[in-house]
């Protein structure tokens, strides 16, 4: 989809990319935009539409990374989308997914064993996010406020560039489903759960760009700063 723009009706966003609705939510926008701007939209909900429309084109456009921009905006200002996306997933789309799951299972005609190998996997995949949430939650983001507060963290912080493990297990449990399917199970369910999986690694791999090259970042001057 071409970059999106302030002039530009926010519906017409929804309908050429619908994957956008979770991150439009995260900012407190539901469906029934009426055929509002994205510049009025911001301003009807208080919003930064530069952020927004840096988030929105981020999320729908892999070649668009406006580092500079991103590097423009308070530490803030992201960790506070971060933490809205990081509830989105914890309350939204790894307990849809595991619902979902779980009927798919229990509607096969017993004879898939792949499918309860590839739930245990998936159930493993959602501990890994929801152990680097509670990180976040406990750790980074209030030692990154902190720091930019002018105050030290208090607890020690881990900066290594993180890995991309949790993107690569779930390209592995997306190749399950389209490798290793077997049986009979109902085609419904199924298409529902491999959306959702693949909605969610998309959506892991655009927030990780914003968490690895601009948080992290941030994190490392905000540290040096204090330690001189």
């Amino acid at each position: 989809m071409a970059l999106i723009y302030s002039n530009t009706k926010l519906c017409d966003v929804i309908n050429n990319e619908p994957s956008v609705i979770p991150v439009i939510n995260r900012f407190g926008i539901y469906l029934g935009t009426g055929d509002s701007s994205i510049e009025a939209v911001c301003r009807n909900h208080g919003l930064d539409t530069e952020f927004f429309l840096t988030i929105l084109n981020t999320f729908i456009n892999e070649s668009y990374f406006p580092e500079e921009t991103l590097m423009s905006f308070s530490a803030h200002e992201i960790i506070s989308y971060l933490i809205k996306t990081n509830n989105y997933y914890t309350k939204f789309q790894l307990p849809n997914i595991q619902r979902h799951f779980k009927l798919l299972l229990s509607s096969s005609d017993g004879n898939n064993n792949n499918l309860e190998l590839m739930l245990r996997f998936f159930e493993g995949l959602k501990n890994d996010i929801v152990k680097r949430i509670d990180n976040d939650t406990a750790q980074w983001f209030p030692a990154i406020i902190a720091m930019e507060n002018g105050q030290a963290p208090s607890t020690p912080l881990c900066l290594d560039d993180e890995s991309t493990t949790i993107e690569d297990k779930l390209s592995d449990l997306k190749n399950m489903f389209i490798m290793h399917l077997s049986g009979q199970y109902d085609l419904n369910l199924c298409y529902g759960v491999i959306v959702a999986i693949i909605t969610l690694e998309k959506d892991i791999r655009q927030n990780n760009r914003i968490r690895n090259r601009i948080l992290l970042p941030i994190s490392r001057s905000l540290l040096s700063q204090l330690d001189k």
